[in-house]
């Protein structure tokens, strides 16, 4: 992979942060679509379910939005039940956060990185938030499942799927 760190010189122009990450995405043999300059889309599969990433740099800022969808609809029915297991599970994580789309009633995964004044992501961090939101999103999915599909309350639903299991069957 290579990395948008790798510079001949202090004058040499780094890449943009999109190209970062679709080298990322190409390394891990992911699926994608460079929709334009800013944008990238990427279909992964987790074990769960199959996630779509959405990565959006926004020049003015200086920030690189990520976004992972769940591949799980919330019918209006189900809207209040899942808001509420939202804030408890949103309590628990320190970096981005869950959301409900109000415009596609899907479950996403979202987190912006600043990157400051060189405007450039750096290897290490934009991974490291994949790796973050997979391992959240594999982490509450049969939270949200015990919630759509089972009747469970946001609180019964997240108390089991935090349970730890111990060896394997």
């Amino acid at each position: 992979m290579s990395s948008v760190l790798q510079q001949d010189s202090p004058q040499t122009a780094l890449s943009h942060p999109v190209d970062h990450v679709e080298d990322m995405v190409i390394a891990q043999d992911w699926a994608y679509e460079r929709t334009n300059e800013n944008e990238l889309i990427g279909e992964v599969t987790g074990h769960c379910c199959d996630y779509r990433l959405y990565f959006v740099w926004q020049p003015s800022l200086k920030a690189l939005y990520f976004s992972c969808l769940l591949d799980l609809e919330v019918s209006s029915a189900k809207r209040s039940a899942i808001h509420a297991l939202l804030a408890l599970i949103n309590e628990k994580l320190w970096v981005g956060h869950f959301d409900l789309s109000s415009e596609e009633d899907v479950l996403i995964y979202r987190h912006t990185l600043l990157l400051g004044d060189s405007g450039q992501a750096r290897p290490d961090p934009v991974e490291d938030l994949v790796d973050i939101a997979m391992s959240e999103c594999e982490r509450f999915y049969p939270a949200f499942q015990f919630v759509l599909w089972s009747d469970k309350s946001p609180q019964e639903a997240l108390d089991c799927a935090l349970i730890d299991t111990v060896g394997s069957a």
